[in-house]
């Protein structure tokens, strides 16, 4: 209740972008201080228990409940993330040079449709500095994906490249890559998930992760693809055949949306990509079509629009083996994953399920 009561009312007051940079400083710099990270644990951690860890991309996620890309930008706030209940998080979406992203405004609340606009643009400081960031951490208790991009400068048919030179940068400090194809903010980036650009899109990553693992030895290191929920019932079947394809770990379903059905606020005519509860349908049947199409041999993180334990579970007996929150954090605060992790343990008991795997993709049964 305090986010509620005190922090949000404050933070709402302010400039979203303000305020999103006064959170990622803050954790940023808590996380340093020996003892807080402790402290945020205790009001705020999440016990892990055996009925909700997942192992898979040949991580260990103590929670099925992680952060989505966008908060930490640059890979700064790890360890307070870390604190703060979630058990897997990206980091990103990073791109090989430095960049300002779009102009500001570009950030927007929707409070009556508990939803945000972005159009930042992939604004970051870059793949080197972030290896820097992650260079830095003493110790990490969850899993950080690194989720890429592409410059904006960067034309599609050399967008490859980009996608290259961040997994060289960053292959050492990532638990796993997440290739951001699916972003409406930066111009054509959404083209990348169609046709033959998408294939070889991801030949070039595939390849480029061989080297580097051949260089760097150890473990295996997952690739995932984030994909957008604005896409036509052909498109989504030959994205999932040409991801399935490539080699590709698994997909994350779904990125922000271009679609305003059904919003009240006046800043649903902001341009830009939407998130929180108007998503959660789109997310959950994009899930539900790629678990059917792929007969869940192809692994799922399911985002858009989880608030809730119900919202969580709905998109897990779709399919998802793991999910993310991202709005949910800025509306309900880090309360939110006790919440919803204490609500999951407790649906599974209801539906007789002694562990989570077993709920992955129920509703197909």
């Amino acid at each position: 209740m305090l986010y509620r009561s005190l922090a949000k009312p404050l933070l709402f007051k302010m400039d979203p972008e303000q305020a999103h940079h006064l959170i990622i400083g803050g954790l940023s710099g808590m996380g340093s201080i020996r003892p807080v990270p402790s402290g945020l644990r205790v009001m705020y951690g999440v016990r892990e228990t055996e009925d909700l860890a997942v192992d898979m991309f040949g991580c260990h996620f103590p929670t099925p409940v992680g952060l989505a890309a966008g908060l930490d930008k640059n890979g700064q706030a790890v360890t307070g993330f870390s604190s703060i209940g979630f058990g897997f998080m990206e980091v990103g979406t990073v791109t090989p040079l430095a960049q300002p992203g779009n102009e500001q405004p570009r950030l927007f609340r929707l409070p009556p449709d508990e939803a945000l606009v972005n159009r930042m643009g992939f604004n970051n400081l870059g793949a080197e500095a972030m290896a820097g960031e992650l260079a830095r951490l003493k110790e990490r208790r969850i899993p950080v994906a690194v989720n890429i991009g592409k410059n904006k400068a960067t034309p599609n048919e050399e967008a490859h490249l980009d996608y290259a030179k961040c997994i060289r940068a960053l292959y050492e400090y990532a638990d796993l890559f997440v290739v951001n194809i699916s972003s409406p903010n930066t111009p054509d980036l959404r083209n990348l998930q169609h046709g033959n650009e998408l294939k070889e899109l991801l030949a070039a990553v595939m390849s480029e992760m061989e080297t580097q693992h051949a260089k760097a030895g150890g473990s295996v290191k997952s690739v995932l693809v984030k994909i957008a929920p604005d896409v036509n019932d052909q498109e989504l079947e030959y994205m999932v055949s040409t991801i399935a394809d490539s080699g590709v770990a698994g997909i994350i379903a779904t990125n922000t949306t271009i679609n305003r059905e059904g919003l009240s606020h006046q800043h649903a005519k902001e341009t830009g990509g939407l998130s929180g509860k108007p998503l959660r349908d789109r997310s959950t049947e994009i899930i539900r079509r790629i678990y059917r199409q792929t007969e869940g041999k192809l692994p799922i993180i399911g985002s858009g629009g989880i608030f809730t334990s119900e919202d969580a579970y709905e998109k897990i007996k779709a399919g998802a083996s793991l999910v993310e929150i991202y709005t949910a954090l800025i509306y309900e605060g880090p309360e939110v994953n006790r919440r919803i992790h204490a609500g999951l343990r407790e649906l599974l008991r209801k539906d007789g399920y002694r562990h989570i795997s077993e709920a992955v993709g129920a509703e197909h049964a």
